[in-house]
């Protein structure tokens, strides 16, 4: 069986200028780039993010626009402000000309103009971008919220705030897109909690705080389906496709998660379910506290670092030392491959860029490692496969393995 190490110097550089650039990069990850920029050899590859970053902006949104243009001048502003000694700053010297760095000076040359024009002329530049032939974009924040009553709300439209009141609970959308369940507002205990669904589609994924503070991020093509307030000896919830749970914790009520293959029993703890119908391994992977997993005449307590695998031919097993970081990638917004089959990993490919895969002969018997941003269009990550001698492309709305 062939295997492919793929080195990530470059795929690196691509995760940290992406962190840096949306304000999500730790300390570490601010000085790793910045030691990067101060070496001066990877500029050509810096402008290339820089200039895929405004091509990579969503459909029809303007390019140029001014408040997008004024932010990013503040963001840089911002950034450089936080880290006083960094390399940017000590070039900066109040002139955006004699930084050294040519992706950086692109990036604010471009800020730059547009804040001059903001404030000599209500001019505004508008640049529309076109969807990209023979690609598919990354997914984004998209869900529907089912009522009690069927009514359906479209998540990614609702305006901030109140989007519903179901007896005694206000369902809130927070100004950062996350649904929130608040029962303090109108809990009075006389009205019967309702059922409520959260569903991702395709290309979506989406989190929410649930009645008892609980917060569960979902993965595309995946629900959560729950009461507006938990009463009784259970917090009962049950889910398809991938949640991250953060739990949390009450001992005199469990928190117990319902899958198509088996129960989850917690009390308060942070792990992540994988129980897609289309996979053949469901996977519950614990990072914090215990839970117990109970399928069939198969049972298992995990500890932090486990990962109970209940398979569809009956093999059933507990895991030891997984990789966590690979297990919740896609909730940090990253594709991290271990010894991945190809299968596998364009299994999540369909789900992420809303697109099917077609296999014109036998399924590649490769593996594949490596780690990219799942902000990228799905072309990017089709040319990462490309190394393994996979012969793929993307024609429509098809994946096509050749």
């Amino acid at each position: 069986m062939k295997k492919l190490l793929m080195s990530t110097s470059r795929l690196r550089l691509q995760y940290l200028f992406e962190r840096y650039y949306n304000k999500t990069a730790t300390p570490q990850e601010r000085a790793e780039l910045f030691a990067v920029i101060e070496a001066g050899e990877r500029d050509d590859e810096l402008s290339a993010l820089i200039k895929r970053s405004w091509d990579d902006l969503d459909t029809n949104e303007d390019i140029f626009g001014n408040v997008k243009a004024e932010r990013m001048l503040q963001n840089i502003l911002r950034a450089e402000k936080e880290v006083p000694t960094s390399p940017i700053r000590k070039k900066f010297r109040g002139w955006f000309p004699i930084l050294s760095a040519a992706a950086i000076l692109l990036i604010t040359g471009i800020a730059l103009y547009q804040h001059k024009k903001i404030n000599t002329t209500p001019a505004v530049i508008a640049v529309k971008k076109q969807k990209p032939a023979n690609d598919a974009l990354p997914g984004g924040n998209k869900a529907t919220l089912t009522l009690a009553n069927g009514k359906t709300i479209v998540l990614d439209d609702a305006a901030d705030g109140t989007i519903a009141e179901q007896g005694n609970t206000l369902i809130k959308k927070a100004a950062d897109g996350h649904i929130i369940y608040n029962t303090a507002a109108l809990d009075n205990g006389n009205t019967a909690p309702v059922i409520n669904t959260i569903t991702t589609p395709r290309g979506g994924q989406y989190q929410v705080a649930l009645p008892d503070g609980t917060q569960a991020w979902l993965n595309s093509a995946s629900s959560i389906t729950f009461p507006t307030r938990f009463t009784g000896k259970n917090r009962q919830i049950s889910i398809t496709g991938e949640v991250y749970f953060e739990v949390t914790k009450n001992k005199n009520m469990p928190f117990r998660v319902n899958t198509h293959r088996a129960e989850i029993e917690v009390l308060g703890t942070h792990f992540n379910v994988m129980a897609y119908d289309d996979e053949q391994v469901m996977k519950t992977t614990l990072l914090e506290g215990a839970v117990k997993i109970n399928s069939g005449t198969f049972s298992a307590k995990l500890i932090p670092g486990q990962q109970a695998q209940i398979n569809n031919n009956g093999k059933n097993k507990v895991l030891n030392d997984v990789d966590l970081d690979d297990e919740i990638a896609w909730k940090n917004g990253i594709f991290q491959f271990k010894d991945a089959k190809i299968d596998v990993i364009l299994r999540q490919a369909a789900r992420w860029y809303d697109v099917d895969v077609k296999y014109l002969h036998q399924i590649p018997d490769k593996e594949f490692n490596g780690r990219l941003s799942r902000n990228v269009k799905a072309s990017e990550l089709l040319n990462m496969l490309k190394y393994t001698g996979v012969d793929i492309s993307i024609k429509g709305n098809n994946i096509i393995v050749n």
